[in-house]
C-alpha cells in the first residue's frame, strides 16, 4: 500500500512540475539569439568599417570599435535597456565584448543604493572578477606549458 501512495504522490508532483515549468520554443530562442548577436556584430562591423574609411589602420579601428561597443553597453545597462535586450535575445546578447561589459556593470547598478564603496566598489566584480582571475591564471599556465615545450624542443 505504501508503494501505491508514493507512486500517486510522485505522479501528482510530476503533474505539478509540468504545470509550472515554462515551455520554450527552441527554434525561436535560437532565431532570437542569432538575430540579436548578429545585429550586435553588424554594428561592430559598421563601426570598424567607418573607422577604417576615416583613415585608421585595422588594429586602431578594432580598438575604437571595442571602446564604442563597451561604452554603448555600459550606457544601455545603466538605462536598464541592455537587460531587456538580453532577455529577448538570450545567448545572442552574450557576444563577448558586450556580454562581459554588461556583466561588470549590472551588479554595480544593482547595488548602487549601498553606496560608492560597499555597493558599487565591492559588487562591480561579482561576475567579472572570476572571469578575469581564471582568464589570467589559465593564460599564465598555458604560457608556462608553451615555454616548457619550447625548451624541450617540441615546438
Amino acid at each position: 500500500m505504501g508503494d501505491y501512495i508514493e507512486e500517486a504522490e510522485k505522479a501528482k508532483y510530476d503533474d505539478y512540475v509540468k504545470k509550472v515549468t515554462p515551455t520554450t520554443n527552441v527554434f525561436m530562442n535560437v532565431l532570437k539569439a542569432f538575430l540579436v548577436g548578429g545585429i550586435i556584430c553588424l554594428i561592430g562591423q559598421i563601426i570598424g568599417g567607418r573607422a577604417e574609411a576615416m583613415g585608421l589602420d585595422k588594429e586602431l579601428a578594432a580598438g575604437w570599435t571595442n571602446i564604442f561597443l563597451i561604452a554603448a553597453t555600459v550606457i544601455l545597462t545603466g538605462l536598464n535597456i541592455y537587460p531587456k535586450i538580453g532577455k529577448f535575445g538570450g545567448a545572442g546578447a552574450l557576444v563577448p565584448i558586450t556580454g562581459f561589459a554588461n556583466s561588470v556593470v549590472a551588479p554595480a547598478v544593482e547595488f548602487k543604493t549601498e553606496g560608492q564603496v560597499f555597493g558599487i566598489g565591492c559588487k562591480i566584480f561579482n561576475i567579472a572578477g572570476p572571469v578575469i582571475l581564471y582568464g589570467i591564471f589559465s593564460s599564465w599556465i598555458l604560457g608556462l606549458i608553451y615555454w616548457a615545450l619550447m625548451v624541450i624542443g617540441i615546438i
